[in-house]
């Protein structure tokens, strides 16, 4: 495809680039006959696109394009070598090709903020210098009228010099200033050798010393690994113990995370064990940060790098060990822009390193399940708790026609009580935030609903407002009803600050910490909890899915699932397999330790099938159960589905215009289904609606999708619509 506004241009070689614009190829620029020898693939340009210069990469390089009269010429060359190698450079393509989007706005993932702003790599190292090529053309004897400049460029011929190593050395800066002046050398940053310290580990298990064998004994070629072990099993000393036998090989290790909740705790053990070598990226640091630490991860300085999902791109020096923490948490899918699995790419990558790659998870996510029952992944399974841990003892409460306090049934407030007498702590987990998910009016049965979203307000008292979550629109207060002026408004259902505000009540003398998106904010909050917590104080920890995931809290004794119903009734295929994930995780927040710990599951449908066989039978026995169905319906990851979706100002303009997208197309061995308008048919102002693509062979489901992206690119689509393909998607609705 031409680039916009083309001006003729001399030819001396065509270089391909990726561009950051909704474009599904590579552009072709003349390169200026200035610049010798071919571009090499990863490195950066400067490119007119329209009326605009961009930062472009490049793809690769030819004789001949067929657009030869009407090239632009690239502006200016940015690296003399690749900022992103051929491997990851071919791990993007992948992604924009696999994931059907915009080539340009993938492969600018693969660098850091400043370097997508078109400035150099952050530094890493020391400050210093190195001779250019004129200095490097200088004979052994030079400057000898100029003795300390010819001291410097004696050490400089073995090697770039830190400023540092120089004055020890007795060359002042005053020295390096007159060899600058001179043009003999230039500053440099010189890398920092890691200065690993790896600690003696913990003796493993017998389970644990097994999978760490076999991980090991993979780790010079690509092979996958499924780490499924119960909550508590120590699955971090194994992934732990697997890095170390990586980094004594002067390799580095990349730790993907689904929450930037996770990353304090496992920061903090990774510290421990390997001292300060570690890179940190997720969205919760400044730009600066994240400039330094991809960086890090570049050079090898860091030889460890734990991320969140976006993690998956960084640059890596030498490669040898990939590890996905809780592989089956849905925060590894991106749902919206750039829709991508962040677990899925993981395993990608490490084929294209031919590195090992370990998935953890105590809850495996039914794709991996599949994938380990049918061989194509190493299953290693951890049964018994690390150490002297027991499983906690599990029980259903039913709460039909019972008077609860703050959604608390007599039963569980009793435990929490008998928790606290013991000096230990209680965790209970309520998966809605707020006061109450409804107001509504007592009287005419008006109830407060988002004027932006297809959704009901929530309740919030702190501050007193009605908040929709899912577009963060903000209310006041109503003091009557708009429709019927009744001053009658009641709320309907529980959240956390409704159950906060009881247990204030029930236990006056304990200290009640809110776990939510709403009390838990700062990217520190979730490290001042966890010290809080190890302090060993009796307290009561209440919150959201924030607290399920992969959190270790050694003094917690008793966990109580407020509301498990819910959770129920998910009108995705997915919902039996993340209702069977979550009420396992939490259940394994209690003791996981040394003291027993207990858990209660309060609910009004005690006899679903779900919470009755979470309590008996092992995860891995359901989850084939589960499997069986999905196995029998054709559905992922039995068969494969993709979702084009679509947001417009109006629905029937989405609904056309998917449907002029899909006439007459018939595709092979799938089935289309719809123009459908979605669960929420309206969010943030947009109404949204999508077409299903569902078949039992991916190949012809990713087929499909491509002829439909193809032909909505070249489609007429009112202005302001906006569409995206989502292959496997997380939801179908």
């Amino acid at each position: 495809m031409p680039p916009q506004d083309p001006q003729s241009a001399p030819a001396n070689g065509i270089v391909h680039c990726a561009v950051p614009a909704p474009l599904f190829e590579a552009l072709d620029y003349a390169k200026p006959t200035v610049v010798e020898g071919p571009l090499q693939p990863g490195t950066r340009v400067r490119v007119p696109l329209g009326r605009r210069s961009v930062i472009g990469v490049v793809l690769s390089t030819s004789q001949h394009s067929d657009h030869e009269d009407k090239l632009r010429t690239l502006t200016e060359i940015l690296d003399t070598t690749p900022l992103i190698d051929d491997k990851l450079l071919a791990l993007l393509q992948w992604a924009a090709h696999y994931y059907v989007y915009p080539l340009g706005e993938v492969v600018i993932s693969g660098l850091s903020p400043r370097e997508r702003r078109g400035e150099p790599p952050a530094p890493t190292g020391l400050a210093g210098i190195e001779l250019n090529q004129r200095g490097k053309g200088l004979p052994e004897h030079a400057l000898r009228r100029a003795p300390k400049q010819a001291l410097c460029l004696r050490l400089l011929q073995k090697g770039p010099q830190s400023f540092e190593t120089l004055e020890q050395a007795g060359v002042s800066r005053a020295v390096v200033r007159e060899l600058i002046a001179k043009h003999l050398v230039m500053a440099c940053d010189i890398k920092r050798p890691p200065s690993i310290q790896i600690k003696p580990h913990l003796p493993p298990t017998r389970e644990q010393a097994t999978a760490i064998a076999a991980i090991n004994q993979t780790q010079r070629h690509f092979s996958c690994h499924l780490l499924h072990g119960i909550t508590g099993s120590g699955k971090t000393e194994v992934y732990l113990q697997c890095i170390a036998h990586v980094v004594e090989r002067g390799q580095q290790a990349l730790v993907l995370v689904p929450e930037i909740g996770l990353t304090p705790q496992i920061i903090q053990r990774f510290e421990q064990r390997f001292g300060p070598v570690i890179a940190v990226l997720h969205s919760g640091l400044a730009d600066s940060e994240r400039d330094r630490h991809w960086a890090m991860a570049r050079d090898g300085s860091a030889a460890i790098v734990i991320g969140t999902r976006s993690a998956v791109f960084a640059p890596l020096h030498n490669p040898g060990l990939i590890i996905v923490d809780e592989e089956h948490d849905a925060s590894f899918q991106q749902q919206d822009g750039f829709r991508y699995s962040g677990r899925d790419t993981a395993v990608k990558r490490a084929q294209l390193l031919d590195c090992p790659i370990v998935l953890g998870s105590a809850t495996p996510s039914l794709e991996s399940w599949h994938n380990a029952v049918q061989g194509r992944y190493h299953l290693h399974t951890l049964k018994e708790r690390a150490g002297s841990a027991l499983e906690p003892s599990k029980s259903v409460i039913d709460i039909r026609g019972l008077d609860l306090h703050g959604g608390l049934s007599p039963t569980l407030v009793s435990a929490v009580k008998e928790t606290l007498a013991q000096g230990q702590q209680a965790l209970l987990f309520l998966n809605r935030r707020g006061f109450a998910p409804t107001l509504m009016c007592h009287d005419c049965g008006w109830v407060a609903g988002c004027i932006h979203c297809d959704a009901r307000l929530t309740l919030h008292r702190k501050p007193p407002s009605l908040r929709c979550h899912h577009c963060n629109d903000r209310q006041g207060l109503p003091i009557k009803c708009p429709d019927c002026s009744s001053k009658r408004l009641v709320s309907e259902g529980m959240g956390t600050e409704q159950t906060e505000l009881a247990l204030q009540t029930l236990l006056p003398d304990t200290r009640i910490i809110r776990a939510d998106s709403d009390s838990m904010t700062g990217r520190h909050a979730m490290t001042h909890l966890a010290l809080e917590l190890e302090s060993g104080e009796p307290c009561v920890v209440l919150g959201t899915q924030l607290i399920t995931k992969g959190h270790h809290f050694p003094k917690v004794t008793c966990v109580g699932v407020i509301d498990a119903d819910s959770l129920l009734f998910s009108p995705d295929f997915r919902g039996e397999e993340r209702l069977l994930q979550l009420l396992t995780q939490v259940a394994g927040r209690a003791g996981r330790a040394t003291l027993p710990g207990r858990v209660f599951i309060q609910t009004r449908h005690a006899e679903h099938p779900i919470i009755k066989q979470v309590l008996e039978r092992p995860y891995g026995e359901l989850a084939t159960q589960i499997l069986e169905t999905r196995l029998n319906a054709a559905l992922p990851p039995s068969g494969a589905l993709a979702v084009m979706r679509c947001d417009s100002r109006q629905l029937q303009q989405g609904m056309d215009f998917l449907a002029s997208v899909v006439k007459s197309y018939q595709p092979q061995q799938c089935r289309l289904i719809g123009p459908l308008p979605a669960a929420m048919a309206r969010r943030a102002g947009l109404f949204r609606c999508h077409l299903i693509i569902h078949g039992k062979q991916r190949s012809f489901v990713l087929q499909a999708a491509r002829e439909l992206a193809k032909r909505a690119v070249h489609s007429n689509s009112p202005q302001g619509l906006r569409w995206s393909m989502d292959i496997d998607p997380a939801e179908s609705i």
